[in-house]
């Protein structure tokens, strides 16, 4: 007996729902793509319980009449690939026709459309892939309303997360796809309340704005080239701008949000030297390519694309990137090289030195006790040697102030809030901004007081004295993202919101520290309970005894 079988279309249906509908998240992102290449200039987005209970995406583009309107529920029925030659040639997001299939399979849609003309319009009504009604309907563009996710696939629908979490993913979404169309203008509402409302932009630059904030924005570098078929965009971080997380990244290729690890590549190599260790750039990065160049049909999701010539894209990226940040760079160069008359320096050594003004004495176990005055030397800009008669301590100061913050953080200690005189206003994303107002007894637990400002805005009326002149929006925006990640194995949220900000607060590289500054540094790390580690795991020192030294040169 054969035991090979065809699959009937309903359970077939089913299975290419797992590979396009992971949650409610992927049902926005499917049909805002297919409002985009109806041509829309407008596009609103309503959903209900995190897209749980429904989701409706409207739009004013070219609409069905109503032959089109049945058959695009058929699998591989689409208006955007004509021939095999086509698929090297794609121009449009969707082309599989396997989205609105998909979707109908595990909910309950309601598609209203109608052609701008005399020609009369059509709603139609399914359940589970199965069309239930069919009737005229007087409009034009596009309204596709889904209903109840999953609720034929209970499996499935058990998998989603709180109405909170799936509304994340759709504002991840939503954002993503506003940017790579900055001429459209996109509204999100959630239940029944405006959530995003983004009016058509310039360019991407404005888009920018409108999504994250003059400050932000303000924090970037533009960069713009062309080499043949070759176009870039890009916004990038400039030198100092540096996150703690991957969530500031965004990649287009021909208006296509994607994930690509050549082009995420030649931007990490253009810090090369710069980009502290656990730190990662911001950057939108807007490609244009001829179609042929660039394979979209390897990923059921289309998040993923294959280059024909991925050396030259990633050469190209990263040489305009790399002369960009450079040249940003070097307007600062000056306060890299300057060093204080009270810090000399050795000639052609590059190593700022500073005189002891006292014996320091080193101890070779792990309590490394320090005297007040020590002698110690730079090693770069982040590297402190601190020497005396037991051996050499090399101290990252960076990791070491980690330590410091995080504790007083964590354990409330020497946490002085004091109030702003002058309030400061800071703008997020509104996924962010939601996040902080939702979690914000665990942000006033760090005597970070913030309130409601609307409009995506917080107001910050104290915070604590160890934060004064930080990057405040930056600290929000990663304490945001660490919520928004949950807690993880051995650390809870609060843990995990206290390292980010930790992390974003402490002395960077480029503050270069006095003898008093150093001695205190080393003093306050004494007095956490893990000062040999930042919170994030790495090492703050590393100590080399007499007798260690002595084998690195085979002396015996």
């Amino acid at each position: 007996m054969a035991s090979i079988r065809i699959l009937p279309p309903g359970l077939r249906n089913k299975i290419s729902a797992g590979e396009v509908v992971e949650r409610p998240a992927s049902v926005v992102k499917e049909l805002i793509e297919n409002s985009v290449d109806a041509g829309a200039t407008e596009i609103r987005v309503e959903v209900s319980y995190g897209g749980k209970r429904t989701i409706r995406v409207a739009d004013d583009g070219c609409g069905m009449d109503r032959e089109d309107a049945l058959v695009c529920l058929e699998r591989h029925a689409t208006s955007k690939l004509l021939d095999e030659a086509g698929l090297f040639d794609i121009r449009t997001l969707g082309f599989r026709g396997e989205a609105l299939p998909s979707i109908a399979s595990v909910s309950r849609m309601k598609i209203v459309t109608g052609t701008r003309g005399n020609s009369p319009g059509v709603a139609v009504e399914i359940e589970a892939g199965d069309v239930r009604e069919i009737r005229d309907s007087s409009s034009s563009g596009t309204s596709i309303s889904v209903s109840d996710l999953f609720f034929n696939t209970p499996a499935r629908k058990k998998f989603l997360k709180k109405d909170a979490t799936e509304l994340y993913h759709i504002m991840d979404f939503f954002t993503k796809e506003a940017i790579a169309r900055h001429e459209i203008s996109f509204s999100l509402f959630s239940d029944g309340r405006e959530a995003m409302l983004l009016p058509a932009a310039s360019g991407p630059r404005e888009r920018i704005l409108q999504v994250f904030g003059q400050e932000f924005l303000d924090g970037l570098i533009e960069v713009s080239a062309r080499e043949g078929s070759m176009g870039l965009t890009a916004f990038i971080s400039k030198g100092d701008n540096f996150r703690k997380s991957r969530s500031h990244q965004f990649v287009f290729i021909n208006g296509r949000p994607v994930k690509d690890q050549t082009v995420s590549s030649a931007l990490y190599r253009a810090y090369e030297g710069i980009l502290p260790g656990g730190s990662h750039p911001v950057f939108f990065l807007f490609l244009e390519l001829d179609p042929g160049e660039v394979d979209f049909n390897v990923h059921p999701a289309k998040r993923e694309v294959r280059f024909e010539d991925k050396e030259r894209i990633y050469r190209f990226i990263n040489r305009h990137a790399r002369v960009a940040v450079r040249e940003k760079r070097d307007e600062h160069a000056g306060q890299f090289m300057e060093v204080p008359e009270t810090r000399p320096a050795v000639p052609g050594s590059g190593l700022s030195c500073f005189p002891a003004s006292g014996a320091a004495i080193v101890s070779e176990n792990e309590t490394f006790s320090y005297r007040p005055v020590l002698p110690f030397i730079y090693l770069g800009e982040t590297f402190v040697a601190v020497s005396g008669a037991g051996g050499l301590t090399i101290i990252d100061h960076h990791a070491a102030h980690e330590r410091i913050l995080y504790e007083k953080f964590l354990r409330r200690l020497d946490l002085q809030s004091y109030q702003l005189l002058f309030p400061v206003q800071i703008r997020l994303s509104h996924k962010e901004y939601r996040l902080i107002l939702e979690n914000r007894d665990l942000i006033n637990d760090f005597g970070i007081e913030v309130d409601d400002f609307g409009h995506d805005v917080l107001m910050v009326r104290a915070l604590p004295s160890a934060l004064e002149g930080a990057d405040l929006r930056g600290i929000l925006s990663d304490a945001a993202e660490a919520v928004a990640e949950g807690e993880s194995p051995g650390k809870s949220l609060k843990e995990a919101v206290a390292a980010r900000i930790a992390c974003h607060s402490s002395v960077r590289g480029r503050n270069i520290l006095n003898q008093e500054e150093l001695s205190r540094l080393l003093a306050d790390l004494e007095k956490t309970e893990h000062p040999g580690q930042c919170p994030h795991g790495r090492p703050t020192r590393l100590f080399f005894s007499l007798d260690d030294l002595k084998k690195m040169f085979k002396r015996k």
